[in-house]
């Protein structure tokens, strides 16, 4: 376990949000380049490993993370020095305050700011006890007036990411972290990719990671469109409902994740997962999403191109402290594996038949 947490740790402390996946870019290419035959990327920044199959009208399977996380983006910078933010993904105003950032400039100086809170002296006697709006939080870096921060290099449009770092808990089992919606996905493409490199396929795969999944799944959108694939396969985190008598508990294995609110598995796709998982042993949990992954943007293009999730919950999302079980990793890697072995013609073709 303890191989495994080095990796996640890496993967989770790279800073992306969308736009600015950079990091985990380079990250996907230096680890894909030597395992596959070709890296290709799409207009917008999506990356993506072929390794094609030798079988004669191989199918084409495409297994996507995405490569950013939920942060935010200076839209102004007041006279006091302090600025203000929009938010880049989906966050609760309850838990970004009195947090820490990290702000990259234009230029890609990394530095330090903290969210603002009101203490509660400042709550005594007053009546504002509304939740903030996200952009009236006050981010600050400490410098006197606007005209210091600007000569710090400070720019509308400069982003700013939680800054947190990777532990685990008491008993071994968990990892504490920031974003591992999606360093998940990114870690299930590049130790897919590893434990393949050797084997022959029955299908031609399409392995990496889409950009701006956060703000709307728009990767997705533009790399189902470039490498028309047959089947797609998101691979990506979704929050766990354990801990308030929702759906999802760490530790209990991957998701099956039959519906969301854009995206509903067809029957034979819900069919073959299910035989696949109880085939090679795998422990899943039947999970009903109320958010979206890239399948809800994939299954609309090209005609329509049968889709689904692999995942694993974590509680906490989108936030700087996230927490999940190292096992359920494990049990959604072998799944994905077991998945990428099977999906011939013949089974491709079933999935497909209506």
């Amino acid at each position: 376990m303890s191989n495994l947490f080095q990796k996640i740790k890496e993967v989770t402390e790279l800073d992306a949000i969308a736009g600015y996946e950079h990091s985990v870019r380079d990250f996907l290419r230096a680890k894909m380049t030597p395992l596959v035959d070709q890296i290709e990327t799409d207009g917008l920044g999506g990356i993506f490993g072929i390794k094609s199959s030798i079988v004669q009208d191989a199918p084409r399977v495409m297994v996507a993370a995405h490569m950013d996380e939920v942060g935010f983006m200076v839209s102004h910078i007041q006279p006091d020095g302090t600025l203000r933010a929009v938010a880049i993904g989906g966050w609760n105003p309850l838990v970004v305050s009195s947090q820490r950032f990290t702000l990259y400039t234009q230029t890609g100086q990394s530095i330090p700011v903290i969210s603002g809170s009101l203490p509660p002296h400042f709550l005594r006697n007053s009546n504002n006890s509304n939740l903030p709006k996200i952009e009236e939080l006050i981010f600050d870096a400490g410098f006197t007036d606007r005209e210091e921060a600007e000569s710090y290099g400070l720019l509308p449009g400069d982003i700013i990411v939680p800054q947190s770092e990777a532990v685990l808990t008491a008993n071994q089992k968990n990892i504490i972290s920031k974003a591992w919606d999606n360093r998940y996905g990114i870690l299930m493409v590049t130790e897919l990719l590893e434990a393949i490199k050797n084997k022959p396929l029955p299908n031609t795969l399409i392995a990496g990671a889409n950009v701006q999944e956060e703000v709307g799944l728009r990767g997705a959108q533009v790399s189902t469109n470039l490498f028309q694939p047959e089947i797609f396969l998101a691979v990506d985190c979704s929050p766990a409902g354990d801990i308030y008598g929702e759906q999802g508990a760490i530790g209990k294995g991957t998701l099956l994740r039959f519906y969301d609110p854009g995206h509903i598995m067809l029957k034979n796709m819900r069919e073959f997962l299910i035989s696949t998982a109880q085939e090679a042993g795998i422990s899943f949990q039947y999970y009903c999403a109320k958010g979206g992954t890239d399948a809800g943007a994939a299954h609309l293009k090209n005609s329509g191109i049968p889709s689904t999730t692999i995942g694993v919950c974590a509680r906490y999302v989108h936030s700087h402290q996230s927490l999940y079980a190292m096992d359920d990793f494990l049990q959604a890697q072998a799944f994905l594996q077991a998945i990428i072995q099977k999906l011939d013609r013949s089974t491709v073709d079933l999935i497909k038949k209506y």
